[in-house]
């Protein structure tokens, strides 16, 4: 997976592709922008766009009763939001949600399906990032059920940063006990001990990553696990 880059404006899907290809998918385009908390698409609604965010990120969450919710995934400028069409599937199995407001590039759910019938090189990419995204879901089910709390947290917080492209964002203690499936105590008493050790500080909502490093060694397996198959399947085939 791409490194955290401060300011970067790009998506590595479509910036992977051969020239001619990103031309040609980029002329079906439109550049716009995702505000905090906009919800992009109900779990079970159809999907109209397809979304390659070029910075901020998108929270995919899927329903646990009429008032909660548990994060499943995250997409930021390392993916695509709209994966199920490329399975003929035209319905969203989770609510989308955006997290870090961003700009991204948004092209009409038809209009894609023709550019991956047409186009080897998007399919290619597109279907990589497909399994990409399922092993990192199977990932996140393993690292509830096995890992501690604070070690989870870590690997959240790394993530967010990864596709939020600088050090302070802002997760509230909501979202966080969303991502993590916990009461927003745990959440407390997790980014807590994380500040102790002067890798976070984290006030009403704000984070800011201190010592990435440290934080890396404070987060379970799962965060390299997932880091790795990005980079095996994805990072390996750019043109």
């Amino acid at each position: 997976m791409p490194s955290p880059q401060h300011g970067a404006a790009t998506n590595a899907l479509i910036g992977a592709l051969p020239r001619r290809d990103r031309r040609r998918i980029l002329a079906g385009c439109e550049r716009v922008d995702l505000a905090c908390g906009e919800v992009m698409c109900e779990a079970g609604g159809r999907i109209r766009h397809v979304y390659f965010p070029l910075a901020g990120f998108v929270s995919l969450q899927t329903p646990r009763d009429h008032r909660t919710s548990l994060e499943v995934g995250l997409v930021g400028s390392e993916g695509m939001l709209g994966v199920p069409l490329l399975l003929g599937i035209g319905v969203s199995p989770w609510r989308a949600v955006v997290q870090a407001s961003g700009g991204a590039l948004r092209i009409d759910a038809a209009r894609f399906r023709l550019e991956v019938a047409h186009g080897d090189a998007l399919r290619e990419a597109s279907n990589r990032y497909l399994y990409v995204a399922i092993a990192q879901l199977s990932l996140a089910v393993a690292c509830m059920q096995f890992h501690l709390l604070e070690a989870r947290l870590a690997r959240s917080l790394l993530m967010a940063h990864d596709r939020a492209h600088m050090d302070d964002f802002h997760l509230t203690h909501e979202l966080l006990a969303q991502m993590l499936g916990v009461r927003r105590v745990g959440v407390t008493a997790a980014a807590g001990a994380l500040q102790r050790r002067e890798l976070i500080r984290y006030r009403r909502g704000n984070v800011t990553i201190l010592a990435r490093g440290g934080l890396e060694a404070a987060s379970c397996s799962c965060y390299r696990a997932g880091r790795d198959v990005y980079d095996r399947i994805l990072g390996t085939h750019r043109s």
